[in-house]
């Protein structure tokens, strides 16, 4: 994903350049100064993301913004939190508070990517689903997952237990928001405690789901979500 930096602070522009440096699904394609030189930018490139400051010279961030007919994802990003309402009206993606922190920040980029598979469904099939990246907080760490790596989630009490095909992570998420976060054709609920990878499954038998080298049990209200993945359903 190409992103733009429009900040007319150059700190601003080095914070953003080094939180950005940890994603290597994100790439920076120019930065802008004010309003007149993105727009020249973004005639140019193509830009699918941007990092927008509001008080700037001649332009704010949101004059400039109403100007695009169709702008690319924006992530607003200011010391002003009055203007947090306007941004919501013109569909910015997230709103930053200088200063804000890595964790924060990751936050606003994970949302990028849920808007994109929302808004797009059509456009992705289930590979690209199952090869889907996003940062997942464990060990005051962020560790970037793929979705095809996942087997399991197990529920641990306001945690999750987040089973990698080589390792397990002890999420701070909690197993109800994996699953809102996680794509339904490739990810199913069969017990209040376990979240299965549908296709990482060898066998079904009885009451146990087979993964790898685990044995999953199937909660009794989450039988019929079994039977409808037999059925093809």
């Amino acid at each position: 994903m190409n992103y733009l930096i429009i900040d007319d602070e150059p700190i601003a522009h080095r914070i953003i350049e080094g939180y950005c440096a940890e994603l290597p699904h994100l790439r920076k394609i120019n930065n802008a100064y004010n309003a007149l030189e993105a727009s020249a930018i973004v005639a140019e490139q193509k830009v699918d993301l941007i990092f927008l400051d509001i008080n700037m010279p001649k332009l704010t961030g949101f004059e400039w913004l109403k100007t695009l007919p169709q702008p690319p994802k924006i992530i607003v990003t200011t010391a002003y939190k009055e203007y947090a309402l306007e941004g919501y009206e013109l569909d910015i993606i997230d709103y930053l508070l200088k200063p804000f922190s890595l964790s924060r920040f990751l936050k606003a980029v994970n949302k990028v990517f849920e808007t994109e598979i929302a808004s797009s469904p059509e456009s992705i099939n289930i590979n690209s689903l199952q090869h889907s990246r996003f940062f997942l907080k464990g060990d005051k760490k962020h560790h970037q997952i793929s979705t095809g790596d996942i087997l399991f989630v197990e529920a641990f009490g306001n945690y999750s237990k987040v089973y990698l095909t080589e390792e397990m992570i002890l999420s701070h998420e909690k197993i109800s928001n994996l699953e809102t976060l996680l794509p339904k054709e490739n990810f199913l609920r069969i017990h209040k405690s376990f979240l299965v990878a549908t296709d990482k499954i060898k066998l079904i038998q009885g009451n146990l789901v087979y993964l790898k080298d685990h044995q999953i049990p199937i909660g009794q209200t989450y039988r019929n979500r079994i039977y409808q993945l037999l059925e093809g359903k």
